[in-house]
């Protein structure tokens, strides 16, 4: 579901995985419709990095 809304709304997609700063740049570079295309790119490589950054925190806590 998060991919899809990074795809169509990509700076909405940073305020769910907390990351408002970068939301608010990413709204200012959707306005154009050219930075639409560089703001979806992002905000999918954002999200990919979200979820790697979960799944090591899933893994060191289960070795803890």
């Amino acid at each position: 579901m998060r991919l899809l809304l990074a795809l169509v709304l990509p700076w909405l997609q940073f305020f769910t995985i907390g990351r408002p700063f970068a939301g608010i740049i990413c709204l200012l570079l959707q306005i154009t419709i050219i930075g639409w295309v560089p703001a979806a790119i992002w905000s999918v490589y954002a999200l990919s990095q979200y979820n790697t950054d979960k799944k090591i925190e899933e893994a060191l806590s289960r070795r803890a």
